[in-house]
Formats: C-alpha cells, sequence, structure tokens
C-alpha cells in the first residue's frame, strides 16, 4: 500500500498480508492526532518502522511484521478468536491510544490479529516470533495454538513458533490486557484519565513485531561489559540448544564484514569471555567511538553468527580536589542534561519515524547538552543506538509504580521482576551511566534495598536511590548518588558525601505557550515567560548559577526540564511537535558549553589555583615567585603572600578568546606567559608574540583527572612542572624538562578552590560603611536595626547611632582569612551574618556555622564601575543584596521574591565608602 498523506483518505476494503488476503470493513475517514510532527505523513502500513530493531543482536534475516492488523477491544483475552475477521484496525506498532494508530483511545483488553507466511528459504530453521515491548500482559497464538505468554510493558520477549506453523498462510493473534493506572504494574507518567504532569496511556503493541529464522542452537543475548583498566570486554553470550557448545567474539573496528579484528576469545555459553581490546580508543560524549563484534556458535550443530557492538568505557566516582564526583574512564565530567519524557503527540510513547528517534537525541547533542535522563519510560533499542552512537551519557530511570497508592505484596515483587529485566536488557548499552529505581517517591518502598539490588546486579555503574528524596519521597542513605529536585532552581542542593556525589536531578521548567504548536488545552509550566527573548534570558540565568554551585558546592550534575512540551506541559526547549525552537540556540548552546567548561575549574573571569597531580607531590600549586614561575606545598597554615601568589584570574585567552590566559591575583596585568620556555610572570607589553605565549588551550588531561594546558603558538607544548621549576615541554623534545618520565601526570593540573577566595580587595582592621550603587537610591547605606540589615538614608545630620548602626570594621574572615567579616561599629563582637537567606547582626557564638554565614568573598562589582560584590562563603550563587529595603543573600532568578533577577547586579554592588562613625 501506498503511504497515507493527511488524515482525510478511505482505506481500501480488502488488505494484503504477507501474501494472504484479508477482508477488511471499509472506514471512514481517520481522525487526525491532537498534533503532528515533520514526520506524521510519512507513516504508512507500508513503512511503519521498517528499521532493524535490535542493533546489539543483529540477524542479517528477518521480517518486520509492522503494519496494519486486525483489532477489536474484548472483555476477556482467554479465548482467541480464531479464523474470525475483527471488526477494526490498528496500525502496528502504536499504541492504540496513538493517533497513528488509528484507533486513538483505550482499551482494557484487546484482540490484534494478522496473518502472514514463513519465507520458504527458512525451510529447516526454527522461527523465532519477536516482540519489541507490548504493555502489560500478552498472550500470543498461532494458527489457534498458544505459543506463550508474557507479563510487562518495557523488555523485550519472543516465542519459537516453529511448532504451531503450517504450510502457506499462518494466523497470529496476540491478546493483551492494559489497566495502565487501574493495577499495580509500573507505568511511568501513564494515566487513563491524563492531566497535570501526567500523560495520555500507551496500550497494547508499542514497539515492533517481527520475525527471524534461527538455528536449533542460537544466541540470545549478549551481555557485554567494558574492562578499561585491563583493556578488555567482559563478554557473556547466552544462548538456547547450545549446551556445552563454544562460541568464538571477534571485536573489530570498520564493521562486522570486512573490518579489521583487533581482538578475539573462544569459551563456553555462558561464561565470562575476556576479549582483548588493546589500545583501547574510549568512548566520551566528545568522541563517541563504538567497537563492532561479531560473535559465533562453534562446534557440533553451531553455526549461528550474530553482530553487535559496544564503547570501551568505564564509569565510577572518585574524590576530586577533595570532593567526591562522578567519573568517565577515570575523569570527572559535568554530566547536564535534560529530564526527556519520550513523548509524541502524534505516537504517544512510539516515535514516529527512526529520523524521529534520532532528531531528539541531535538537537539535545546540538545544544550543548551531554546527557539525557530518560524519565520513568524505557524506549526501544533503536533510541539507546543513537544516544550510543552520538555521545549522551544516559541516567536510566525505572518506570515508577501509581503515585498515592502503597504497592501491594505482588506489586513489589513484579516490580522488581521487571527491574531486573529492565537492567539485563540495556546491559550492554554504553551511554547508560546509572540507574535510577525511583523518581520522586512515586510507588517507592525499601529505597536501600533496592538500591543495593541493583549494584549486585550491576556494579559496574552509578546507583541513584532516589531522585527527587529532598522533595518528595524518602531517601535510603546508600547507593552512589544524592539527587535534589529544585524548581525553579537552581537553589542549593545537597552537598556530596564521603560516599554519593551531589547531582540536580531536576530543576528549570522556564515555560513558554506556542499557540498553533501545542497540544490542545492550557499549558502550565513551573515559572511562564513572555516571549523567546525571555525564556532565553531565564534559560541563561539559571543555569549560570550552576557554576558557583558546581565549583564551591560540590554538584556534579544537572538535569533540565525538559527538551520537548509535553501534552499540558509547556516548559520544553523545544514545542511538543518537534517544529519550534523556542529559545535562542547559540545562547543556549554557549551557557551549556560553559557550564560543563566550568567544571573543570576554569570560569573565565573567575579565580583558580593549579594543584600538581604527579603521586607523590600532589601537596604543590602552581605559583609566581618574582618573575618566575614554579611549584611550591602551599596548604591552609600558608602565608598569605604564598596564598595569593598561588592564585590566579582565568581569562579568555588574549590570543585567542576559545583558550584562557592567567592573571595574577596579586599582581593585576601581569600573566604566565612561556619565553624560552620557561613559564614567567611578565606584564603584558601590548604585542602580539606576548598574547601568544600567554595563551593556553585546555585540553583533556594526559592522566587521571584535571586539565592539561597546551600553548597556542607551540603546538604539542604543554605547561608542565620539572624539578620544582615551570615550563612548557613536549614529550621527548630535545630538553631536561622534554623528559618521557611521568610526563603525562606532569602536565595534568588540577583547577582547584581558589587558596585567596577574594577577587577584590578591602583594607583588614578600617572602618568602612557600604553604600547603595542602585540608581535612584544612592543616599542609601547598608545598617543594622534590630538585629537585621536593611538600607536607610544616611546624611550628615543623621543621628549618631544611625551613622554608628551604618559603620562597620572589616576583619579577616572568621572561616577564611582571604575573604572578609564586618564587625558592627557600635556592638563589639556582633558580625553581619544570614540566617535562612535574611542578613542580620548576631554576637558571635562560636560554631563553625555563625563563622561561615558571617564570612563573605569580595568580588569586583557585577554592575562594572567602582565598589565590591559580597559573595557568601557557604551558599554557592548568593551575594549580599538589599531589596525593599530589607537585605538578604539572593541569587538572580532564585525562587524567593528578593531573587527577582531585575536590577540583581546593581542590587549587589555596594561602594566602599568612607565611615560615618570612624
Amino acid at each position: 500500500m501506498s503511504r497515507f498523506s493527511g488524515w482525510a483518505r478511505r482505506l481500501t476494503a480488502v488488505l494484503v498480508l504477507s501474501g494472504a488476503v484479508v477482508a477488511l470493513p471499509v472506514q471512514e475517514a481517520l481522525a487526525a492526532p491532537p498534533l503532528t510532527t515533520p514526520w506524521t505523513a510519512e507513516v504508512g502500513p507500508d513503512n511503519a518502522l521498517p528499521e532493524y530493531p535490535r542493533p546489539q543482536l543483529v540477524r542479517p534475516e528477518w521480517q518486520n511484521l509492522n503494519g496494519l492488523w486486525q483489532f477489536a477491544a474484548t472483555g476477556s483475552i482467554t479465548t482467541p478468536p480464531t479464523g474470525q475477521n475483527l471488526a477494526g484496525q490498528v496500525l502496528v506498532p502504536y499504541p492504540i491510544e496513538s493517533g497513528l494508530s488509528r484507533v486513538q483511545r483505550h482499551e482494557d483488553r484487546m484482540w490484534y490479529r494478522r496473518t502472514f507466511t514463513v519465507p520458504a528459504a527458512w525451510s529447516g530453521r526454527r522461527v523465532r516470533l519477536n516482540f519489541g515491548a507490548v504493555s502489560w500482559e500478552s498472550r500470543v497464538w498461532v494458527n489457534g495454538t498458544s505459543v506463550g505468554t508474557h507479563t510487562g510493558g518495557y523488555d523485550p520477549f519472543g516465542f519459537d513458533i516453529t511448532p504451531a506453523l503450517r504450510a502457506g498462510v499462518n494466523e497470529l493473534i496476540v491478546g493483551v490486557y492494559a489497566p495502565v493506572d487501574g493495577a499495580g504494574a509500573p507505568i511511568g507518567k501513564q494515566r487513563r484519565a491524563p492531566g497535570g504532569i501526567f500523560y495520555t496511556a500507551h496500550s497494547g503493541i508499542w514497539q515492533t513485531v517481527w520475525m527471524e529464522p534461527v538455528d536449533a542452537a542460537s544466541i540470545t543475548r549478549l551481555d557485554t561489559v567494558p574492562d578499561v583498566a585491563a583493556g578488555q570486554l567482559d563478554l557473556v553470550v547466552q544462548a538456547a540448544g547450545a549446551s556445552g557448545q563454544q562460541v568464538r567474539a571477534e571485536v573489530m573496528t570498520g564493521g562486522t564484514s570486512g573490518g579489521t579484528v583487533v581482538g578475539s576469545a573462544t569459551g563456553a555459553i555462558g561464561a565470562h569471555l575476556r576479549v582483548p581490546v588493546p589500545n583501547a580508543r574510549l568512548w566520551t560524549p566528545d568522541d563517541p567511538f563504538l567497537y563492532d563484534l561479531r560473535v559465533t556458535l562453534t562446534g557440533t550443530g553451531g553455526g549461528d553468527v550474530v553482530s553487535g557492538y559496544f564503547g570501551m568505557r568505564s564509569v565510577g566516582k572518585a574524590v576530586v580536589g577533595g570532593v567526591l564526583r562522578p567519573t568517565l574512564n577515570g575523569r570527572f565530567l559535568y554530566q547536564l542534561g535534560t529530564l526527556d519524557q519520550g513523548y509524541w503527540p502524534d505516537g504517544i510513547s512510539t516515535a514516529p519515524t527512526d529520523a524521529a528517534l534520532r532528531f531528539d537525541l541531535e538537537q539535545q547533542k546540538a545544544l550543548g547538552f551531554n546527557t539525557v535522563r530518560k524519565h520513568v519510560k524505557v524506549e526501544p533499542a533503536r533510541w539507546y543506538y543513537w544516544a550510543d552512537r552520538l555521545g549522551l551519557m544516559v541516567w536510566q530511570d525505572m518506570p515508577s509504580m501509581r503515585t498515592g497508592v502503597t504497592p501491594s505484596t505482588a506489586d513489589r515483587a513484579n516490580f522488581e521482576s521487571e527491574l531486573r529485566r529492565m537492567i539485563d536488557h540495556l546491559r550492554g548499552i554504553t551511554s547508560i551511566v546509572q540507574w535510577v529505581p525511583f523518581n520522586e517517591g512515586w510507588g517507592e518502598y525499601d529505597p536501600a534495598r533496592i538500591a543495593d539490588l541493583v549494584k549486585s546486579w550491576d556494579p559496574s555503574r552509578l546507583v541513584n536511590n532516589n531522585s527527587g528524596s529532598n522533595c518528595c519521597g524518602f531517601d535510603g542513605g546508600n547507593g552512589d548518588v544524592v539527587d535534589d529536585h529544585i524548581y525553579v532552581g537552581p537553589g542549593t542542593p545537597q552537598r556530596p558525601s564521603a560516599s554519593r556525589v551531589a547531582v540536580l536531578g531536576e530543576f528549570g521548567g522556564l515555560g513558554l505557550l506556542s499557540p498553533g504548536n501545542q497540544w490542545p488545552g492550557t499549558g502550565f509550566a513551573y515559572e511562564m515567560t513572555a516571549n523567546p527573548a525571555a525564556l532565553t534570558d531565564r534559560y541563561v540565568s539559571i543555569n549560570e548559577q550552576l557554576k558557583p554551585l558546581i565549583t564551591d558546592n560540590g554538584l556534579s550534575a544537572s538535569i533540565y526540564t525538559q527538551p520537548t512540551d509535553v501534552e499540558n506541559e509547556v516548559n520544553g526547549l523545544w514545542t511538543y511537535d518537534r517544529r519550534v525552537l523556542k529559545p535562542n540556540a547559540d545562547r543556549v548552546r554557549a551557557v551549556n558549553r560553559s557550564v560543563i567548561q566550568s567544571a573543570t575549574g576554569l570560569v573565565t573571569g573567575g579565580l583558580t589555583s593549579l594543584r600538581v597531580t604527579t603521586p607523590g607531590y600532589t601537596d604543590r600549586f602552581l605559583r609566581h615567585q618574582g618573575d618566575l614561575a614554579r611549584t611550591d606545598v602551599v596548604n591552609a597554615a600558608s602565608a598569605d603572600g604564598l596564598k595569593l601568589d598561588a592564585t590566579f584570574r582565568v581569562r579568555a585567552g588574549l590570543a585567542d578568546s576559545a583558550c584562557v590566559s592567567f592573571e595574577s591575583r596579586n599582581l593585576p596585568g601581569r600573566f604566565l606567559r612561556h619565553s624560552g620556555f620557561r613559564v614567567r610572570a611578565d606584564a603584558r607589553d601590548g604585542t602580539a608574540l606576548f598574547d601568544q605565549d600567554a595563551t593556553f588551550c585546555v585540553r583533556p588531561a594526559q592522566a587521571g583527572t584535571g586539565v592539561s594546558l597546551e600553548s597556542r603558538n607551540l603546538p604539542g607544548h604543554f605547561l608542565r612542572h620539572f624539578s620544582e621549576a615551570v615550563y612548557v615541554a613536549r614529550s621527548g623534545g630535545p630538553n631536561a624538562w622534554d623528559s618521557a618520565a611521568s610526563f603525562a601526570a606532569d602536565v595534568t593540573w588540577l583547577p582547584a578552590t581558589p587558596w585567596w577566595r577574594s577577587g577584590a580587595d578591602l583594607t583588614v582592621g578600617a572602618a568602612q560603611s557600604l553604600r547603595v550603587t542602585t540608581p535612584g537610591f544612592t543616599d542609601r547605606y547598608l545598617r543594622h536595626q534590630d538585629a537585621l540589615a536593611r538600607t536607610d538614608v544616611v546624611t550628615a545630620g543623621s543621628a549618631q547611632v544611625l551613622k554608628e548602626d551604618a559603620t562597620f570594621y572589616v576583619r579577616r574572615g572568621l572561616a577564611d582569612g582571604s575573604c572578609y567579616s564586618f564587625e558592627s561599629r557600635n556592638f563589639a563582637g556582633h558580625y553581619l551574618r544570614h540566617a535562612d537567606f535574611r542578613v542580620r547582626k548576631d554576637a558571635r557564638d562560636g560554631t563553625a556555622l555563625f563563622d561561615q554565614d558571617a564570612t563573605f568573598c569580595a568580588q569586583p562589582p557585577r554592575a562594572g564601575g567602582t565598589g565590591v560584590t559580597l559573595a557568601s562563603y557557604n551558599i554557592a550563587g548568593h551575594a549580599v543584596r538589599h531589596y525593599a529595603e530589607a537585605v538578604h543573600i539572593a541569587v538572580p532568578g532564585g525562587p524567593h521574591a528578593f531573587d527577582n533577577a531585575v536590577s540583581y547586579d546593581q542590587d549587589v554592588t555596594w561602594a566602599v565608602a568612607p565611615p560615618w562613625a570612624p
């Protein structure tokens, strides 16, 4: 049949299915989906998802059974309607609620029926019938013979149907029971009565159905676990009817037909094969290289051959710069991702085409994301193939059980069975770096036990005990991850612990209405914006707030809600129909990339210290002494001068803005540069040569975690410490400092929290007053009144007590001597501090918390000009701000009224003025 164009054509009264002629009733015009996508009109009975559906276990011979099937609702799926035409039609594999299915309604129980013939070339072999996924209970008959049953909405299954086959035309009937939220099975966000954050159900067959010929001894699954440290692939081959047989595995590049074999191994079915992968090219988001895999059964009765793929990468966690971080290939890479729901207006759970499936991931990658959280849904295998191929790390959620209902004993047993099957099914997916068994407490029980169970099933990935336990669920206290949800956020997520990395599992939710491109009804979001420019501004603003959380609070990942609108939610970057990108792509991409870059510790305009990573010397830092750069031991007890010498301001590269330059913190205008290969701290002289010598390009660490810094004008030369001095060096070059010994470690530097955290200077011991700089309010000063900080007009004629209230002594920071504390002029021992974001004047109580609350790091003014911004020492991204006369610590665009982004930069900029009461 030809593709249909639009939704107003009549179907033929006769349907040809694999050579058989089946009478079907004539239907009236098809109802259009509530919203179409660019791919809707491409879908027809002859091309419904024609791609081979299982990229990791490929056989060359197969027959796709997608297309028009007969369909009918039923009250029971016990007795199949053998030999009977059904009244309706359904386009498989689209769920029945979808417009693409041509049913577009929910049924709890239903029949699917079609006929097929087995190709003559398959004679003498077994025939296997495969289902990508069916929701939820499936019963399958061939020619009236029951061939199997299955429960579970997300895992693939299949049956050997050979005994039930007959010559010529065969009849296939599938009965499905899909209670959705009428029972306790995992459903994710499906609801029979959708609304709010819950969506239209997807029932019945919703992934590809196909047949394939197999030998009596055949391979059924390939479990691949890369072992980067050992330089090998850990492979377990599962098979049926192959007891006692051997299997040969070959790792290849350039394809399984005619490619180059780089490693091979032979062993028993079910055993761990160690397949060498020498000098492995590691999979990363920037270089998502995949190896091909060919597996062959050998020995008597053998011969089955399948192909697949895998990537070499490791997933773990490690202390980096004193903070527990997730690692990819042993290195910390900030995971910046989206909350990807995987819903479509025309196909609901099933993308209309493979191109559409790929589109979502391509666009997220193009916007600068490196991670996708697949939210309470499992996708078809080809979605994960594209994530692997495009280079996106994946957090895989388990679909949740119902909200607000305590799961029964049977529900729990089923949940754990489906959870195990999901993990086994997706075990070989390279891109998956984290399992998330529970979300926000939905259907949650025994979270600590479940997290341990998941870890026991797959110790090669991180396990997130409960995403959003801070807001909505309960935390088992174990697993590898502590995960907060903060809307709009990012707020102040929890810090990492000694055993769990800290992530922001959901934030954002900025909305924009798109009439003509959105689902029918009234759309909502966590915060609405007025137009694309406003949405872009807010997106940039809240993502900029991630940077201090990464560097100062130990945040290691963030997941933005969300890549596309979904039904009633209009908080997508793309509209639900995938036709309109709402914000400015260039600005979104730029801020996303800068957030990931900031996790290296090299934030343009920020301060950093560069720690040596060579074993045995990790207490040393790069510093300047006189005009020369060298490394020295720096610690908390070091003199202020040494801490200042070991602190640099990161600037956009003087000769290339895509690279960086390092300006001395205590000698402004002096930059690290190389001259005669030696690295020095010299005053910028205005020449092009100086700017080139002072520009270094950030490269991946050559050893362990950190960065390597390549000379902009001497390619191949990297910043290296050698016998305490610092050079630009080339491994194996002619100079002593080019020695290849420990070169990779010596050129790897770990950007760390700066030893001197203030970027602007105040005079310790001086009495000062702090004047407002916001236009229209420049006659106001920060003062305390009845223990609270506020601003008031202060003039020469003001009362003496007001002048004293508006005067403070600048002290060394109570928690950090590189920052400052402000002691009241008229209440000795009382300091400005924040408590619940409000700034107060309280007596020092001797606690570490008070000292941290009372410590502020002076930074250059956000509004430009003169003055200082006073950044909170212990709540990242927050600065002292006046708002409606009161004084708070605030973050632009945060959740409180005093976080209002309007005039934020001026409100947090204070002029340092002579004291009103010396």
